[in-house]
């Protein structure tokens, strides 16, 4: 797809977002029916309404492209041409009434993510990019932070959907990190976390067991901005694998050092 057609479909992308965005932003208040997919994995009718909308206009703009979203769509994965979609990034808070949750939307060329956008409606805030042309938020380009040293960062994460049954869990990361970072927070929305940290508002981000539409849009967005990410160990960053790193790039050996430590023991 040549660099004209990638920006007509940032255009449209964008504008879809904006859309279905403030539908779900002028929702968030109804009333909520919440389904559980597991213990403390939940889905509402909003996240399935915001699909719907999302999931047909791209069939009708981009026929015959691939489609992967979060509520159980699948469509011609095989295709060259795939969209990744969240349609509701942070489903736990928006059904609580927090106002931390986005969407997210990114295009597969071949295996590489080439497109990216993830929007929150709750402050308006448009973060996209393209492979090779930096990272924006409402137009305006961002960059990662210059923070150098791990104990003057503020670190971000999340936890896994099976953290009450499996030990790897993140809270031994979480521990460490605790105690050697400037601070540590735990928003909710992956999306969000991932361009955070390509706008500077956080130093690094690690997290377990994500699946390919919370990291698509933000990996690119990350990495335009000018950042790293990698998986725990420093090789490649795979949006179908089960870790993610992503820093400002200055304290990514830093937070890789953190991340071989076995336990929770408080060493510093």
């Amino acid at each position: 797809m040549s660099t004209t057609n990638l920006k007509k479909s940032l255009t449209f992308i964008v504008d879809l977002a904006h859309k279905v965005g403030d539908y779900l932003y002028r929702s968030a208040n109804k009333k909520k029916h919440i389904y559980h997919k597991s213990e403390i994995d939940l889905v509402t009718q909003f996240d399935k309404k915001s699909q719907d909308l999302i999931v047909t206009a791209l069939t009708k703009e981009f026929p015959y492209s691939g489609i992967l979203s979060e509520e159980d769509i699948s469509r011609n994965l095989d295709a060259s041409v795939k969209w990744i979609v969240d349609p509701l990034d942070g489903t736990t808070n928006f059904a609580h009434g927090l106002p931390i949750w986005a969407i997210s939307i990114a295009l597969e060329l071949d295996g590489k993510i080439a497109l990216g956008i993830v929007y929150d409606p709750t402050r308006r805030e448009m973060f996209s990019a393209i492979k090779d042309a930096g990272a924006f938020l409402n137009k305006k380009k961002i960059k990662a932070s210059k923070i150098k040293r791990l104990e003057q960062s503020l670190l971000v994460t999340g936890f896994p959907y099976d953290i009450r049954k499996t030990r790897n869990n993140n809270l031994n990361h979480f521990g460490n990190f605790a105690v050697r970072a400037q601070a540590v927070r735990r928003l909710g929305s992956a999306a969000l976390d991932l361009c955070y940290t390509a706008c500077g508002r956080f130093d690094g981000y690690w997290e377990l067991k994500l699946s390919p539409w919370d990291q698509a849009a933000g990996s690119l967005i990350l990495k335009e901005a000018g950042g790293r990410i990698t998986d725990f160990k420093g090789k490649n960053f795979n949006i179908y694998g089960d870790e993610v790193l992503g820093t400002n790039g200055l304290i990514h050996r830093q937070m890789m050092k953190v991340l071989k430590i076995s336990d929770c023991r408080l060493r510093i």
